[in-house]
């Protein structure tokens, strides 16, 4: 008869199969959630091409109301629109058709947890989103943006808090409702917010009410953050919108995913 003394030594027999750490876990769902980002075509276009179209055109383009230096302007204008397409635009949809399709089904009878799910897209995008933003600032040094390093530290921090907030958006739409339903409202939500935000760069021109009332959608906080990000301004405000935003889109996001 075997007694507890006689087990052999944890480690005696490989393979010895246990857990992986949850950090390993979030490593490699984040290298996954990028290969797919970078290798979609679609993507692409929304997160890279169209963003450098609108910054070229609108600073070139001989368009009033924009000021004298309009590239200061124009640069987190876009730097906001290429975060919205990538973060919320573009991760909502993936993520509704990975759950028709079963996707999301066969994940989700991994041992990967669904916070991690949920952290390995938002790490993606964040990835996407640092590329973006080297790629566009390059590119707005090109056409005469010339900001303070300080500014580019404080824009940092804007749009790493931005980047989570959409992303926790996209999710949460993406992951509550039908593939077919979240490319509609995905697409109509996109314009909605990009119209929004105009308000904010023409505050000048409009009631004040409707200023502060724009600044309350998540894209017209972001779009005034980053504005007085670059001139060393914390807009406090907007920074609260978009922590109120992330928080309850990210909880509301893991407690409602679905993966069917």
């Amino acid at each position: 008869m075997t007694t507890e003394t006689e087990r052999f030594a944890p480690g005696t027999f490989t393979p010895d199969p246990r857990p992986a750490a949850r950090s390993a876990m979030l490593a490699s769902q984040t290298r996954m959630e990028l290969i797919l980002l970078l290798r979609n075509g679609e993507q692409l276009l929304l997160t890279m091409f169209i963003p450098i179209a609108l910054l070229i055109g609108l600073t070139l383009l001989p368009i009033g109301g924009l000021g004298d230096h309009r590239v200061d302007r124009i640069v987190p204008a876009v730097m906001m629109v290429a975060i919205m397409s990538t973060a919320f635009t573009g991760q909502a949809i993936a993520v509704g058709f990975d759950r028709r399709y079963g996707a999301l089904k066969r994940l989700g009878a991994t041992a990967l947890p669904r916070w991690g799910i949920v952290g390995g897209k938002c790490a993606a995008v964040l990835i996407v989103v640092v590329l973006q933003s080297i790629l566009l600032g390059l590119i707005g040094v090109a056409l005469g943006w010339r900001p303070s390093l300080g500014g580019l530290v404080c824009g940092a921090g804007v749009i790493a808090l931005g980047t989570a907030t959409f992303a926790a958006l996209g999710l949460l739409l993406g992951g509550t409702l039908k593939a077919e339903i979240v490319l509609a409202l995905a697409n109509i939500l996109w314009f909605v917010m990009l119209g929004t935000s105009t308000l904010v760069f023409a505050a000048d021109n409009v009631p004040h009410w409707l200023s502060v009332a724009a600044r309350i959608i998540p894209s017209g906080a972001l779009a005034q953050a980053l504005e007085q990000a670059q001139r060393l301004n914390v807009d406090w405000y907007g920074l609260i919108v978009l922590a109120v935003w992330g928080a309850g889109a990210g909880f509301l996001a893991v407690r409602w995913f679905r993966f069917e």
